[in-house]
């Protein structure tokens, strides 16, 4: 009789560890899940500004048979050039001449013998000198107007190519920190209204993922690139970000 209460005892305690585990296990598998349940929703910020400064350059040369004579012809043409960059309202200091770049020029000839044999050989053909002007410039119209004015010193006698205008932004960086702040709200707003439309209430912030700051012409089908746009040929111009949140749900 009393083996047979230690039996029934035993069993009993057996079967409450079991539905004990299995309570603790279900508990546990119900805390995770609700643990991970989450919303990710992406924001996008954009903007249209205008740049600011520009960079323009151009580049000129001359040549000769002397390099003295060269070299006098291009500081010349470089004094011509600048009494017209600044007739035409730009600033002395914002006009920059690099280094003169000499070389010397060489031309082939072809030569046949009288029994016919070809031969080729090197001759000296005179001494090219390059030289190039850098401006930058916050006066964006007066730039824009002089680099398309600027072939008129070819008809002086300056041997001139022009560069295509560079824009740029000088306050990008507060430009950036006003797009992310405007993408988190909108993610953020976006991830409230899911949670409401599922009758949950939005909970702390888990993750967040800034996208690839983007900068395009403006009105243009630039694609946007995954190492990130920076158009410098448009003077108007539009920023874009995304921001990436996750956040956990009550």
């Amino acid at each position: 009789m009393e083996e047979k209460k230690l039996s029934v005892i035993a069993t009993s305690l057996i079967a409450l560890s079991i539905v004990l585990a299995a309570a603790i296990l279900g508990s546990a598998y119900k805390y995770k899940f609700v643990s991970e349940e989450t919303i990710s929703t992406t924001g996008l910020s954009e903007k249209e500004f205008s740049s600011d400064l520009v960079l323009w350059s151009a580049k000129f040369k001359t040549t000769s048979m002397n390099r003295k004579e060269a070299f006098d012809a291009l500081k010349n043409d470089a004094n011509k050039i600048k009494q017209y960059l600044l007739s035409k309202g730009i600033k002395e200091n914002e006009i920059v001449f690099t280094a003169i770049n000499v070389e010397e020029l060489t031309k082939t000839e072809k030569h046949y013998s009288a029994n016919g044999e070809y031969n080729e050989y090197s001759q000296f053909a005179g001494y090219e000198l390059t030289q190039k002007f850098e401006i930058e410039s916050k006066s964006l119209n007066i730039i824009e107007k002089t680099s398309r004015e600027i072939t008129e010193l070819l008809e002086s006698g300056v041997d001139i190519n022009s560069f295509e205008p560079r824009y740029y932004y000088t306050k990008l960086e507060d430009l950036k920190i006003e797009l992310i702040a405007n993408a988190t709200e909108n993610a953020t707003a976006r991830a409230k209204n899911i949670a409401g439309k599922g009758n949950s209430h939005l909970g702390t912030l888990k993750n967040a993922t800034m996208g690839v700051f983007q900068i395009t012409g403006k009105n243009t089908s630039e694609e946007y690139s995954w190492g990130g746009v920076y158009n410098t040929t448009d003077r108007n111009k539009k920023a874009s970000i995304t921001v990436k949140l996750e956040f956990g749900i009550n």
